[in-house]
């Protein structure tokens, strides 16, 4: 077993090449606490700040939970505001589409969690810009318009 770790004590850290609206500080700890099914990190939003562009998952189950403040939920039936101690799940697909946006005065703090693929090859989705992407290998973000034809460029 691993030492516990305080959600509401750990560390978190920004990026300052992040773009303006997405400039949330954050702490991936899975790893640290010995997880290797489910991955773990700790957010928190300054208003005004989102976690990431609206997205679903195609390989991995999200949940979140609402550990400080009033963020606002969108999913694909519109925007919700949670409260602290809410718990969400998003499933795999369209139907966990999600962007957690703080649009309230003061600083958001959740909790994400995902499944972790067995494969270790992660999809995700971003209707609104029409991409999509799929990481650790290729690490590549593609526009879902752009198809090719299942022969292109074979012998």
């Amino acid at each position: 077993m691993t030492e516990p770790l305080n959600l509401y004590d750990v560390a978190v850290e920004g990026d300052p090449a992040l773009p303006p609206g997405y400039r949330r500080r954050m702490a991936r700890f899975g790893p640290t606490i010995g997880a290797e099914g489910l991955g773990g990190s700790v957010y928190e939003l300054d208003p005004g700040d989102s976690v990431c562009p609206y997205h679903y998952e195609g390989v991995d189950e999200e949940w979140l939970l609402v550990l400080t403040g009033t963020p606002t939920l969108r999913d694909p039936e519109g925007e919700h505001e949670l409260a602290t101690g809410d718990l969400v799940c998003f499933p795999v697909g369209p139907d966990g589409a999600h962007k957690v946006t703080n649009r309230s005065d003061t600083v958001v703090r959740i909790l994400m969690l995902s499944t972790v693929p067995k494969n270790e090859l992660s999809i995700a989705v971003y209707p609104d810009s029409d991409k999509v992407g799929v990481w650790p290998w290729p690490g590549k973000r593609l526009r879902l318009t752009e198809s090719l034809d299942y022969w292109d460029g074979e012998i």
